[in-house]
């Protein structure tokens, strides 16, 4: 494994199961010291356990300012910048038209949008010129989902925070990119969205099928993404959604 991040600090939100970890896996190895959140504490703590190293685990939500501030008052006391922030923390549940509830709406928009946004907002004053965001997206952003809708628009506003956040931040030269997972099996699948194992298995069965490559796609190989587009590998591209999705959203 490369050592691209040697002398650098990286904070991945949510990064106690599913994407969240396996990337925060990935910065530790290749030299980082990494920061990772999330809101079950004994989930977190095994997290940290896993990852090893240097790594720190600070319990919070995304969607509490009081959260934020507390997590980037222990980054800059422990570590005083933040070269690589990967927004990765988010979630949706299952609600179809007709059945959309207000509730629904403001969980949800809450932590994958305003959540997000103070995140990278309140991680500014941290971060030295030339960093990097990297914001998880989806590719149902681009493709309908039967049920998915709410889920699928804090998607795409994230899509669209990135070309605004782009050039608001031109000046000090920090990159904002999204990366777009198709279908990847994570704790997620029930812990939030409330599928069997035969669901799951149903669901992954289906999207394999429309999927040029034939195939679900694994946490590492999104985490291998988010380390290209948060890496000088990447130090040209700026703005981009990156699909990792086997070609689902591109046919």
């Amino acid at each position: 494994m490369s050592q691209r991040f040697v002398g650098k600090t990286a904070l991945v939100t949510g990064g106690s199961s599913g994407l969240g970890l396996a990337t925060a896996h990935r910065f530790a190895g290749e030299g980082a010291k990494v920061f990772i959140t999330g809101r079950r504490k004994e989930e977190l703590d095994h997290a940290v356990r896993q990852i090893g190293g240097d790594t720190v685990g600070v319990q919070g939500d995304i969607s509490n300012m009081a959260d934020l501030d507390r997590l980037y008052e222990v980054i800059n006391k422990q570590a005083g910048r933040l070269d690589v922030l990967f927004a990765n923390a988010g979630g949706g549940e299952f609600a179809p038209l007709g059945r959309i509830t207000e509730a629904h709406v403001d969980k949800w928009f809450g932590i994958n949008v305003k959540g997000t946004l103070f995140t990278v907002q309140k991680g500014l004053p941290l971060m030295p010129d030339g960093a990097s965001i990297v914001l998880n997206g989806s590719m149902v952003s681009r493709k309908g989902l039967p049920a998915f809708g709410v889920y699928a628009a804090t998607k795409a506003a994230l899509r669209s925070f990135a070309r605004t956040w782009s050039v608001d931040l031109r000046e000090r030269k920090i990159r904002v990119n999204v990366v777009a997972p198709g279908t990847v099996v994570t704790p997620a699948y029930k812990n939030e969205l409330g599928m069997t194992d035969d669901q799951i298995k149903q669901f992954v069965a289906q999207a394999a099928a429309t999927t040029p490559l034939g195939r679900a796609g694994t946490p590492d190989e999104i985490a291998k993404a988010v380390l290209f587009l948060a890496s000088d590998d990447s130090s040209y591209v700026n703005g981009i959604e990156l699909f990792v999705d086997g070609g689902a959203a591109q046919i």
